[in-house]
């Protein structure tokens, strides 16, 4: 029996933007004919392709998608990806739609698809993917578009490529209503808690802090701008940093509640009361903020919204609408309650001067 050689691979794509000076996303659009790309890059990129030889794979997904949406949540385990998913579920069944759940994002491995997953989304079909707080690499946006599956973002990580539908909240306006909520109150020395430092949400609502603040004719401090990963732990550690300084803050604006919660925690540590010493501002609208005492407040974005603008959005694409100029913001809304004060500057940095003396005191 003669023993067939195997056949040799391809040229992958990218490979073949390399060779035409393109972005994996952009010489995906090309393969799939995309009209939303310029004359002269699709010359490039076509030329390219018949240079190497560039095979197309067949796609791999049914002819008929079953009716069904795959929602791809951050984690499982919180009140966030709850309100998510009823606003997809809302928008779901409204639609006709099943949804199907998946935790944690897609797992890459060395900046590829996971295989089991994707392959597994081919071949059962759907009707289309959102992402949820998604940070998804120029392969993954050029699997989506090689097989054909509409696809949308919730609040990604990072600006998505054109084209692609994003929903977000106003973030920047959000934290604005924040901060010029406590300087309404008399605060001048305000901190800021962000989350990850290139995270589009969180570098928005520093932003939305840096300019509520120069509006006031106040320059941030520098030792007052601190992040914490969106992490609760890491924002109780930043906050007994704020107060271990020479004029701590008389009021701290957490670019989210978990980490709002974290402030709350070193602060009772401290001996410091809400909003008698410290006034807290956070942002999210979570359940937790009404279960904390004194109750959080805080900017309430519109997370169901959000999910179900985000679905209608897929939907849309999938049904050969155009996709969305730029990414869609909703507005948010400060919930005021009871976590924020007039200043009280004297008895607030007399009683942080007692808590170090009592510290030098006793060796601790």
């Amino acid at each position: 029996m003669t023993r067939t050689e195997p056949r040799p691979a391809g040229p992958t794509l990218a490979v073949v933007a390399r060779a035409a000076a393109v972005s994996i996303p952009t010489a995906s659009k090309v393969v799939n004919g995309r009209k939303d790309v310029a004359p002269d890059t699709r010359r490039r990129v076509t030329e390219a392709l018949d240079a190497l030889g560039y095979v197309r794979r067949p796609r791999l997904t049914p002819r008929h998608p079953p009716p069904l949406i795959d929602l791809v949540v951050h984690c499982l385990d919180s009140t966030w990806s709850g309100a998510v998913l009823r606003g997809v579920e809302e928008a779901a069944h409204e639609a006709g739609l099943e949804v199907m759940i998946s935790g944690g994002l897609t797992r890459t491995r060395g900046g590829r698809p996971e295989r089991d997953w994707l392959d597994r989304l081919a071949l059962r079909g759907t009707s289309g993917v959102l992402f949820n707080l998604a940070e998804l690499s120029p392969t993954h946006y050029a699997w989506l578009e090689q097989h054909r599956i509409p696809y949308a973002m919730i609040d990604p990580v990072l600006d998505p490529p054109p084209g692609v539908p994003a929903v977000g909240a106003a973030n920047e306006r959000g934290a604005r209503s924040a901060v010029e909520h406590l300087l309404s109150l008399g605060h001048t020395r305000i901190a800021v808690v962000g989350g990850y430092r290139r995270k589009q949400c969180s570098s928005a609502r520093v932003a939305g802090y840096r300019a509520a603040m120069a509006a006031a004719g106040l320059r941030p401090r520098a030792e007052y701008v601190r992040y914490a990963d969106f992490d609760t732990a890491t924002a109780r550690a930043r906050t007994h940093e704020l107060f271990a300084l020479p004029q701590p803050p008389t009021a701290v604006f957490a670019c989210s509640d978990p980490m709002a919660l974290g402030i709350y925690q070193a602060l009772a540590e401290l001996g410091l009361r809400i909003p008698q010493d410290v006034s807290v501002v956070g942002f999210d609208d979570l359940p937790e903020a009404e279960w904390v005492t004194p109750a959080l407040t805080t900017v309430r974005q519109p997370l169901r919204e959000m999910a179900a603008t985000a679905l209608r959005q897929l939907l849309r694409m999938r049904d050969g609408g155009a996709p969305p100029g730029a990414r869609t913001e909703l507005p948010t809304r400060l919930v005021e309650r009871h976590s924020t004060a007039p200043p009280r500057p004297l008895a607030h940095d007399q009683r942080l001067g007692q808590r170090s003396l009592c510290r030098t005191t006793h060796g601790t």
